[in-house]
């Protein structure tokens, strides 16, 4: 997902509860996932050997990727999950439906997130071909010669064979840092204020995604947090086309023209931070402060009391209505199962039309928002 290492959240234990509903989306269409709660779904296998029963479930689509790879549309993003509740995390958000991981080697937390997939496994609840799992290639290894060796290594600490998407997380090269040194490296070169530049070029580290994916190292390969004006230079010289586009994406920042972009040239668009300013508080970043949270905003509220559901909900479906993925993430069992139920209902045009006009273009996830003198987005 998004700005990586800025900031450590405090998060609470999440535990698996031994009363969760636990199933496994076996034998499914490839276009859908039964998860609901209330009434009998036959498409769910049943382990009574393990207590194990389904019940009827959410409606949620997956997207088909331009190079014929399924997605699905709503995951679970790894951004600010602490290390020491992150297994617990992944494997209770796997138990509850969540079949789309979405991490990054500047999240820090690869090696538990794996270890909750491996647990996940191991008890039956799925299997590795059922899930998702993206991750993301920091700026200290743009060097084509640098991308397959950590590439290997974020496979290695997921404790997977490949990646079904993997991601350039920002378009910005930085001088490459040795795992051994420090890992993840980080923004700073010396790992605390000074930021150094590499020589490589967007160019040779798209050759290298493309190396990776023809090497079975990723089923599909991609970008976050490009412009338009890089997607278009990388069309001019690209052999595949990058899968999807994950970008910053909230009614503060609805981004249409780049999203009408992406869409053109049939490239799926990933939002995260979807709540806007409320993921970005927590780091002390005064601008998110400073901003309405969305959840309290009369629009946003009006329309959830409109439909029954929450406000987090409605910002989702803002974006899934519209064919854009979402990758919330929470610590609440409870929220956990609202927000993959963000499919099973329509906003009314006029409700959508509203939200969007909200539009601020107010960024947040950009380096100097932190303080980091790395002027990407300038």
């Amino acid at each position: 997902m998004v700005a990586g290492r800025y900031c450590r959240a405090s998060i609470n234990t999440v535990r698996a509860c031994s009363s969760t509903i636990r199933f496994r989306p076996s034998l499914l269409p490839p276009d859908r996932t039964c998860i609901s709660r209330t009434s009998p779904c036959p498409k769910f296998t049943t382990f009574t050997n393990r207590s194990y029963f389904a019940t009827m479930a959410i409606d949620t689509p997956y997207v088909t990727l331009n190079d014929g790879n399924k997605m699905p549309q709503v995951g679970f993003g790894l951004w600010k999950v602490d290390n020491d509740t992150c297994a617990d995390t992944v494997y209770n958000a796997i138990k509850t439906g969540y079949r789309l991981f979405d991490g990054a080697c500047d999240y820090g937390n690869e090696v538990e997130a794996g270890q909750g997939v491996a647990r996940a496994i191991k008890d039956g609840l799925v299997k590795r071909e059922e899930l998702f799992i993206v991750s993301k290639l920091w700026q200290s290894f743009h060097d084509y010669e640098q991308v397959e060796p950590i590439t290997k290594k974020q496979l290695a600490d997921w404790g997977v064979d490949y990646f079904d998407l993997y991601l350039i997380h920002f378009p910005v090269a930085l001088k490459y840092v040795a795992p051994e040194t420090r890992y993840p490296p980080g923004w700073y070169y010396d790992g605390e204020s000074k930021i150094e530049h590499s020589n490589a070029s967007l160019e040779s580290t798209w050759r290298a995604f493309e190396d990776i994916q023809k090497n079975g190292l990723a089923k599909s390969i991609g970008v976050s947090n490009y412009s338009g004006a890089l997607l278009l230079d990388l069309f001019t010289y690209a052999k595949v086309k990058p899968a999807t586009l994950q970008i910053e994406h909230h009614p503060y920042y609805v981004q249409p023209y780049l999203i009408k972009l992406a869409e053109q040239h049939g490239i799926k668009v990933t939002a995260y931070s979807s709540f806007g300013p409320q993921s970005f508080i927590e780091c002390d970043m005064k601008i998110a402060a400073d901003t309405p949270l969305l959840f309290d905003h009369p629009v946003v509220t009006k329309i959830a009391e409109a439909h029954g559901k929450t406000p987090a909900q409605v910002l989702l479906r803002w974006s899934t209505q519209r064919g854009i993925s979402v990758i919330p993430k929470s610590n609440s069992q409870h929220r956990l199962q609202q927000n993959l139920d963000v499919t099973s209902f329509d906003l009314k045009d006029g409700e959508i039309q509203a939200i969007s006009d909200l539009d601020k273009n107010l960024k947040f996830n950009a380096p100097t928002n932190y303080g980091i003198a790395c002027y990407v987005f300038a």
